[in-house]
């Protein structure tokens, strides 16, 4: 009998796509996610699993070169946001059907936050796309979603590990994903020489992606970080603080950690690379926990 588990995974920009990993390790090893809750690109890479899409998701988002993303970002010059993100919507609609949440086949839940209301909201009826943009829509980056009298941003400003979300069943495993761990980054699989040739590869992609993006917003020569660099630090520091007590407070039975230096928030160009620490990070973690609870186990029939 599988044991079943109930899955919190934070946000992280394009850190989250390790989420992808771990998910396909859960199941290698035996465990059935019979609830999901996440914030931001977990609650995304969530979504997706949740509609039974994955392999296509993975297939798409690892076939993405810089003019293919550069072409997703529908630039919207509000002062509400940079970007819509209707366009990534619209894309994966065309290969993913939209469902509501109460059609899928296990509990699934969003975290965003209502700007008007000063509060944390929990998205679990309804089009799942729609609680999935919702979620993802950080502050001045993505425009918020205006819904029944709310106006919704990414969950991370409040929770950007919804631990005390999760949706529970009796005999489960709570187990949460941290991609913003202030942990020491290590790559599981790549030799040095091919994984230096790789960021190279990556850095040239991103100056070539800034210097499109420059066209449209001229950089300011006074300042020492660039757009895309002041979102990041500011949110990597309001991220980690919060989730630290959020861990602290709800203690899941299995926490996994994934460095904060694993890539930037908006660099999807690692797609590859970030899956393979997420499987790396799920292995690490899972058999850390077996070896601990074999040894309760021993110490308990003494």
């Amino acid at each position: 009998m599988k044991q079943k588990v109930s899955l919190v995974l934070s946000g992280g920009g394009a850190k989250g796509i390790a989420h992808i990993g771990v998910i396909e390790e859960l199941e290698k090893q035996n465990f059935k996610i019979a609830s999901l809750t996440g914030t931001s690109m977990g609650a995304f890479v969530g979504g997706i699993y949740a509609l039974g899409k994955m392999e296509e998701f993975k297939k798409w988002l690892f076939a993405l070169d810089k003019l293919k993303i550069f072409k997703l970002f529908d630039f919207s010059f509000s002062s509400q946001g940079l970007i819509k993100g209707d366009k990534v919507i619209n894309e994966l609609k065309k290969f993913i059907p939209d469902q509501n949440i109460e059609n899928l086949n296990l509990l699934y839940a969003a975290v965003a936050v209502d700007l008007l209301n000063k509060k944390e909201v929990v998205l679990d009826k309804g089009s799942i796309y729609e609680a999935m943009r919702a979620s993802i829509a950080i502050p001045t980056v993505f425009t918020p979603v205006k819904k029944d009298n709310m106006l919704l941003v990414d969950g991370g400003v409040l929770n950007n590990i919804p631990i005390n979300h999760a949706k529970r069943s009796p005999g489960d495993l709570l187990i949460a994903v941290n991609v913003n761990a202030d942990i020491p980054l290590y790559h599981p699989s790549l030799l040095k020489e091919e994984f230096e040739t790789k960021q190279s590869i990556y850095r040239k992609k991103i100056r070539e992606f800034q210097i499109q993006l420059q066209k449209i917003i001229p950089p300011n020569k006074d300042e020492s970080l660039d757009y895309f660099d002041l979102i990041n630090k500011t949110i990597h520091l309001m991220i980690e603080r919060i989730t630290l007590t959020t861990i602290e407070k709800y203690s899941p039975d299995i926490l996994i950690n994934i460095s904060r230096n694993s890539c930037g928030t908006f660099d999807f160009y690692k797609a590859e690379d970030m899956y393979e620490i997420g499987c790396y990070s799920a292995k690490k973690y899972l058999e850390e926990y077996k070896k601990s609870y074999e040894q309760r186990r021993i110490s308990e029939t003494k």
